[in-house]
C-alpha cells in the first residue's frame, strides 16, 4: 500500500525493516558494481539477482511497470543513437569487424550492436536496487538515517522533501494533461503525428515548471516561518536504530565491492565479446 504523497510503498518484507542509511550505502555499492563492469554476463548475473531482491522486497508489479517501459523506451533510442552515429564504435572497441546492416554512409558491425545490448543491460541493471530503495524507504526515515551517519539535518530534510515531491509531480502531470486533453489537444496514438504529439507535451512542461517552482516558494516560506534551521540539532519523529542485520549487510555488501574490484582488476579488465 503507497502512503499519500510519497513513493513508499508499506510491506513487511526484509529491505522494509532495513535502515535507510544502510539502503542508501548498499545503493552506492550497486551502483559502483553496475559501472564498475562492462561485461554482458556479469551485468546479466547482476540484474538476475537485482530480480530475485525485487521479489524479496514484495513491491507490486504495477508500480514497476511504468519505470521498466521508461528505461525500455529509454534503452532502444539510445541504442538506434548508437547505431545509427557511431555504426562502428563497437568494432574499435573490441578490434574485430563484422559487418552486419549497410545504412548508405557507413555499415552497422555486429560488435557495435552487441556494445548497445550491453549497454542497455546495463541501465536495466541499475533498476532493481533502484526502484528497492525508493518503495521500501519511507521518506522521513530516510531522512533521520542520514542525520544518523553526519550528515547535516538541513540537507537530509532537503532530501526527504524531494522525496515526497516525485509522487506530487507525477499527480500534477496528469492533472495538466487531462485539462489539455479536455480543451482538444491530442496527446495519443492516432490522434496526432509523433511531431505533433511531442510538441503538444511541451503544453504541459511549462505549466508543471511555474506549478512546481510556486510551491517550493510556498514551502520555503513555510519553513522560515516556522524557524527551521535556527537551531544546530533537532530531533525527528521517525528514529531507527541499526539492527545486526543491518550490519552484516554493509559487511557484505563491502565485501562483494572489494572482490568485485579484484576481479575487474585481474579478469574483467575491458569490454567483452562473445566471438
Amino acid at each position: 500500500m503507497s502512503k499519500m504523497g510519497t513513493l513508499y510503498i508499506e510491506e513487511k518484507s526484509y529491505f522494509h525493516r532495513m535502515d535507510g542509511a544502510v539502503k542508501l550505502i548498499l545503493f552506492i555499492i550497486w551502483m559502483i558494481l553496475t559501472f564498475l563492469f562492462f561485461d554482458f554476463r556479469i551485468l546479466l548475473c547482476l540484474f538476475l539477482i537485482g530480480c530475485i531482491l525485487l521479489g524479496i522486497a514484495k513491491i507490486p508489479t504495477r508500480s514497476m511497470f511504468i519505470i521498466f517501459s521508461v528505461i525500455f523506451t529509454f534503452s532502444i533510442l539510445n541504442s538506434i543513437m548508437i547505431l545509427l552515429i557511431t555504426p562502428t564504435h563497437g568494432s574499435e572497441v573490441t578490434g574485430t569487424y563484422t559487418p552486419l546492416l549497410h545504412i548508405g554512409y557507413a555499415t552497422i558491425t555486429l560488435e557495435t550492436l552487441f556494445y548497445a545490448m550491453t549497454l542497455s543491460l546495463k541501465y536495466f541493471t541499475l533498476l532493481p536496487f533502484t526502484l528497492i530503495f525508493i518503495y521500501t524507504t519511507h521518506p522521513s526515515q530516510f531522512a533521520s538515517s542520514l542525520n544518523k551517519i553526519g550528515l547535516p539535518y538541513k540537507i537530509a530534510y532537503a532530501v526527504n522533501i524531494a522525496l515526497r515531491y516525485i509522487p506530487n509531480i507525477q499527480t500534477e502531470y496528469e492533472l495538466i494533461k487531462h485539462a489539455q486533453e479536455a480543451r482538444g489537444i491530442p496527446f495519443h496514438k492516432g490522434e496526432a503525428t509523433l511531431f505533433q504529439r511531442i510538441k503538444n507535451r511541451m503544453t504541459i512542461f511549462w505549466p508543471l515548471v511555474i506549478h512546481s517552482l510556486d510551491r517550493i516558494d510556498t514551502v520555503s516560506n513555510a519553513m522560515d516561518l516556522r524557524g527551521f534551521g535556527k537551531k544546530e540539532k533537532r530531533t525527528w519523529y521517525y528514529r531507527t536504530k541499526m539492527q545486526p542485520l543491518d550490519y552484516m549487510a554493509i559487511l557484505i555488501g563491502i565485501c562483494i565491492l572489494i572482490i568485485a574490484i579484484y576481479l575487474k582488476l585481474t579478469i574483467f579488465y575491458s569490454f567483452w565479446y562473445p566471438l
